[in-house]
């Protein structure tokens, strides 16, 4: 492509606010070369600390060689904290000291400040240059650091990293904090002020972010002009450009979604891709009933009277087809699709502990995200464990090394049945309305969330066996014994789990699965009495509106119950024939299934004979979603699973296609 054919990178002359303080200038130069009306409010002022005994404290240190490693968090701070240390040590003393240590660098511009200092043997950080990333090269121990018992100190760039400081406190290391100098809201606020009432009232269509200081002082404006609620729900209809992830974690946990993140996390490549991207953004976001705002001629729509459109989600493969409707292909997604089989998931492992991970929003949202887009998933579903509630019900929860539960005490008594707590959601599992939260504005638009829940006949074997069973014989003579009090047990788990379950609605996933993963120990008969009343209940008490997928296994002779018990959606597992089970179901239910995840362990040939098998029993009826008929097996072939779900689309794509001739 020539000079004059390339296409134009260009704002349009929307207007962009943006809040640089030290480089006002130049992102306002920046915003004007590609075409945008800039709006620079500055929103820092960097303080330096006058008396600072904390870099002297340091320096003490270091140069007794009491320090194992030191973080340099930034390059501006670095070259302040050298410059106050030369001040009373020689710059040979100094480099002597760092010379003894491991020194980490966050980013280029710290491993460019330290090397102009003279410092070698300098250990950078990798992009995106998070604190994640700075715990991942300390937990491989460079130069021999061990960090249980270890001395760290941490080069502070105007406010704490309690994240990082947090996760080193975990592993035994002993913190130093070295402030050099700290943040404050500029000395006149009236810039800012009106551009954060400029943008509550939506009358900017871009804003960006450089830092996340910046993200924290537009909130504390927001809250003091009373519009921190205002404000989060106009930026919904803006674009919003983060220049890197610490960045975009800042505007998460302020339930702001970030639009525009660039590969690269510089400022002027986070203005090139804005330009690039931003006017198309916002024309979608007007077709889907968000209205753009710009200084250029914009034609105001009248009023239709119309609701504003769905959400992206809304009209998805899945979504469409719990609702029974027609498709362009068969969404598919897999049971444990986040798990064992994957190198990303096991890495993450091999640093978190099960109960840990499942207790980390962050952790949560990028297990559950990263397996979704590596398969290429028609939908997400949470990361999270069914027994999650039975730690705020009162029991002690652990899992062994195969990731098997144990629950303690085992509730075996009608006495500690009436002594189990009533839970709090909001209090004692806000971890995982916040994984939600943070899952959901990190995961595609398009793509819906899964939530989900145990039913309660499967927890409360859980409870009572003490963990996982193939007799489950406590259940079942707790159950035939005293039936009181099993009844009683089951209410108060259908009570706590809809509390826990519109919970995980309220906070953003789409749809929710019930797993019953035990229940097919049971006949049609003890399940009617023992078990029916309690998952109708159950069904009876979700938000309405929102799809719910009830899923069991050994489930066969117990289907027309489940279905009569509640659910939109009936999974299926693979010990059924799909197209016999539906008509059991009726079809006016919409179903999920079934294929055996052994399969997945067979050449790609056989695997698509069984897609294509399953899908003729489905006979293109609107309302199917591929599934398998349990979870997927730890050591399934990751290609396999990649290419099922390719398999699904392409195959059932064809099927529709050659119905529709």
């Amino acid at each position: 492509m020539t000079e004059t054919s390339a296409p134009i990178i260009s704002f349009a002359g929307l207007e962009v606010a943006a809040f640089e303080s030290r480089n006002a200038k130049e992102i306002a130069s920046l915003i004007s070369r590609h075409g945008g009306v800039p709006r620079v409010a500055p929103s820092m002022r960097e303080i330096p600390l006058s008396e600072n005994n904390a870099a002297f404290e340091f320096a003490s240190e270091l140069l007794e060689g009491r320090l194992h490693a030191v973080i340099f968090m930034t390059g501006v701070g670095a070259t302040t904290l050298l410059a106050v240390l030369e001040s009373r040590y020689s710059r040979d003393g100094i480099l002597q000291g760092l010379s003894q240590t491991t020194v980490v660098a966050r980013g280029p511009k710290a491993v460019r400040a330290l090397r102009d200092f003279g410092v070698a043997g300098i250990l950078p950080v990798p992009e995106p240059n998070t604190w994640h990333e700075i715990l991942r090269e300390l937990d491989e121990r460079p130069r021999g650091v061990e960090l249980n018992g270890s001395r760290i100190a941490i080069q502070e760039y105007g406010a704490a990293n309690d994240a990082l400081i947090a996760e080193l406190k975990r592993r035994g290391v002993e913190v130093l904090r070295v402030p050099v100098y700290r943040w404050a809201l500029p000395e006149d606020t009236a810039p800012l002020e009106e551009t954060v009432e400029a943008l509550a009232e939506g009358r900017v269509p871009v804003v960006v972010f450089t830092n996340g200081v910046q993200v924290d002082h537009v909130m504390q404006i927001a809250a003091r002009k009373g519009l921190q609620k205002r404000l989060p729900a106009a930026l919904k209809a803006s674009i919003v450009c983060s220049v890197g992830p610490t960045c975009t974690e800042a505007l998460l946990q302020h339930g702001i979604q970030v639009d525009i993140e660039p590969e690269h996390h510089k400022m002027g490549i986070l203005i090139h891709e804005a330009a690039r991207r931003a006017p198309a953004l916002l024309r979608e976001k007007a077709q889907g009933g968000a209205k753009p705002r710009s200084r250029v001629a914009v034609a105001d729509e009248p009023s239709s009277g119309k609701a504003a459109a769905e959400p992206r989600w809304h009209n998805s493969r899945f979504m469409k087809a719990c609702r029974r409707e027609p498709v362009d292909a068969t969404p598919a997604w897999l049971m444990r699709q986040a798990g064992r089989y994957l190198k990303e998931y096991q890495a993450i492992r091999a640093r978190t502990p099960f109960l840990e991970l499942c207790k980390n929003p962050d952790l949560v949202a990028e297990v559950t995200v990263t397996a979704a887009e590596k398969i290429g998933a028609d939908a997400a579903i949470l990361f999270a464990d069914l027994l999650l509630i039975a730690e705020p019900m009162g029991f002690q929860l652990e899992y062994d090394k195969g990731g098997g539960p144990w629950v303690t005490p085992a509730l075996r008594s009608p006495s500690g049945i009436s002594g189990l707590r009533e839970v709090e959601p909001q209090d004692s599992l806000a971890y995982v309305f916040e994984a939600v939260r943070r899952t959901r504005a990190a995961l595609d638009p398009a793509t819906p969330l899964i939530g989900f829940a145990g039913a309660p006949f499967t927890l409360a074997s859980y409870l009572i066996e003490g963990g996982a069973s193939k007799s489950f014989r406590h259940t079942k003579a707790l159950m035939f014994r005293d039936p009181g009090a099993w009844h009683n047990l089951m209410e108060c788990l259908a009570r706590n789990l809809v509390k826990y379950v519109n919970g995980q609605i309220a906070a953003g996933v789409q749809a929710v699965q019930i797993f019953d993963s035990w229940i097919g120990c049971l006949g049609p008969g003890d399940y009617r009495e023992f078990v029916f009343p309690h998952m109708r209940r159950l069904f009876q008490g979700f938000t309405p509106g929102v799809p719910v997928i009830h899923f069991g296994t050994g489930t066969g002779p117990l289907l027309e119950d489940m279905r009569n018990a509640g659910g939109s959606v009936i999974g299926l597992d693979h010990h059924v024939d799909l197209d016999k089970a539906w008509r059991w179901i009726g079809f006016d239910h919409a179903i999920q299934g079934n294929l055996d995840p052994a399969v997945l362990y067979a050449d790609l040939p056989y695997i698509r004979e069984r897609v294509r098998k399953i899908l003729r029993q489905a006979a293109g009826r609107p309302g199917h979603i591929f599934n398998l008929g349990h979870g997927v097996l730890p050591d399934t072939p990751v290609e396999n699973v990649i290419e099922l779900i390719k398999m699904v689309h392409e195959e059932s794509q064809q099927m529709n296609e050659a119905a529709a001739e």
